[in-house]
């Protein structure tokens, strides 16, 4: 295989142990044919059924073709930062360096020439031979290759089970990402093995995965009770179950939007921090922990009422569409998201089985879409102010900026425009003794809406997330606590 291009100027030392180095869970954390797979569904979910038929050829088969389709960008992938630098050390002191991985060859040529410490690679070439280059073949392969090159002896780095095989030729082993028995086994033939320590999985860095403060968002579940002025334990203890489940489904349908983004999460400023984009957390990992919640979640929600589930079911289903397609497509990503916020009254006025009033699904479509609008917004204040071009994924560029704001802020002074409609209504006389104290909550929502437009103009907007701005800004929270002072006031008249 041509040697990829290399920057260093260091002279090779013909006598140094040639160092072969795995690329999946060592170099870099994840696995790139996972990766490959994720752009392929990606692309296409009936992509997902042609993937079957190429597994029945072979897996050597499999990764050519899908190679041939879609390969992960080598400048993006998340890499071992301590062994890489290991590695940078090792090519200055004139070591050879090989990247040899049973990843198809193109993406092995395509991580080598990107770091530009490797003086050769090898990948499986189904084209070639047909052979996956893993365990005993990957073993046969280095020792040919060493060989040819003048070499008796060489080192290997791995990380997994299938690389104790091609230890076992090895005179020098380096372990980097192996998990504890792992290294029992290694020990045993090489004692003196060097080790970069795993980075374990841990609980914050799930919790972060799963994106546990956007279950604050469901607190909308409780609404309808509120709004009903109903005080009654069971039903609250039902919505809190209903909570429970809907936080639990939409964790899994977020981990299912980040693998499915990987390449778009890796290039943003705040997303690339995530857990799957950075390799913090692994993708079959992910998917586990998705299906467990989102069976979990079903499970609860049968428990709270069949048509809870079927709108649980509704919420997942529009979920996975806007993450397979629908982010990517002008206003229509805006609506799917305000309608999203709106599904979760939806879903608490069913787990409870209050009534919902039209009057309260009015304000809230208006008010989550001017939020989704301010999302936007920010995101494009972003890129225009670093005169970037647009975040990949997203339907919009800098120049809708100002059609944006003007939709955005137009919804959002309709939902304080509905509430004052409201005041005068035969709903509000029924439910409240003083309705014309709920006046005083117009101007309130309205400072408010105005004020985070404003921010978002000032780009001051903090997080990629309105609520998450919210939740973290204290006068959001006084806005709150003024809203339903007046509430209560206006029902008790006091």
């Amino acid at each position: 295989m041509t040697p990829p291009a290399t920057s260093s100027t260091a002279a090779l030392r013909p006598d140094a142990c040639p160092l072969y180095v795995d690329l999946d869970g060592t170099l870099t954390p994840g696995d790139t044919l996972y990766e490959s797979v994720l752009l392929f569904v990606r692309r296409n979910p009936l992509n997902l059924l042609r993937l079957f038929s190429w597994l029945l050829r072979g897996k050597a088969a499999l990764k050519q073709r899908l190679a041939s389709a879609v390969r992960p960008d080598a400048a993006h992938l998340p890499y071992h930062g301590p062994f890489l630098s290991f590695l940078r050390d090792e090519h200055a002191r004139g070591r050879p360096l090989v990247l040899a991985s049973a990843a198809d060859a193109r993406i092995v040529r395509e991580v080598a020439r990107h770091l530009e410490v490797f003086d050769d690679c090898l990948g499986t070439n189904a084209q070639a031979d047909g052979i996956n280059l893993s365990r005993a073949n990957k073993r046969a392969a280095i020792d040919a290759h060493a060989r040819a090159r003048g070499h008796e002896a060489w080192a290997y780095a791995g990380n997994s089970r299938d690389d104790l095989e091609v230890w076992s030729g090895a005179t020098e082993a380096i372990a980097v990402n192996a998990p504890d028995g792992l290294l029992s086994a290694l020990r045993r033939t090489h004692p003196q093995a060097r080790v970069f320590e795993r980075e374990p999985l841990r609980l914050a860095t799930v919790l972060r995965a799963i994106r546990l403060r956007q279950w604050s968002k469901n607190g909308l579940l409780f609404v309808p009770l509120l709004a009903a002025h109903s005080l009654d334990p069971r039903l609250w203890g039902v919505v809190l179950l209903a909570f429970v489940a809907f936080g639990l489904c939409a964790s899994a349908t977020y981990l299912v939007n980040d693998l499915l983004d990987l390449p778009n999460d890796r290039v943003h400023r705040i997303k690339r921090h995530r857990p799957l984009a950075a390799g913090t957390l692994g993708i079959p990992a992910a998917i586990a922990l998705g299906v467990a919640m989102l069976a979990l979640a079903f499970a609860l929600a049968f428990m709270v009422s069949t048509g809870f589930a079927v709108v649980l079911l509704a919420y997942t289903v529009t979920t996975l569409a806007y993450s397979l397609a629908l982010k990517r497509m002008a206003l229509i990503d805006v609506l799917v998201l305000s309608g999203l916020y709106t599904l979760r009254l939806g879903a608490g006025a069913v787990a409870s089985g209050v009534s919902l009033s039209n009057w309260l699904l009015a304000i809230a479509i208006f008010l989550f879409l001017s939020l989704a609008l301010v999302k936007r917004c920010a995101e494009l204040e972003e890129v225009d102010n670093a005169d970037l071009s647009p975040a990949p994924g997203r339907g919009y560029h800098p120049r809708d900026l100002a059609s944006l704001r003007t939709m955005g802020m137009a919804s959002g002074f309709l939902a304080v425009m509905v509430l004052t409609l409201y005041i005068d209504s035969q709903n509000s006389l029924k439910l409240y003794a003083e309705p014309d104290l709920l006046w005083c909550a117009a101007p309130v929502l309205l400072l408010w809406v105005m004020r985070i437009w404003l921010k978002t103009g000032r780009r001051e907007l903090q997080g990629e997330d309105p609520l998450q701005f919210a939740l973290r800004d204290p006068f959001s929270w006084g806005t709150l606590l003024a809203m339903a002072a007046i509430g209560l006031v206006a029902t008790t008249g006091f």
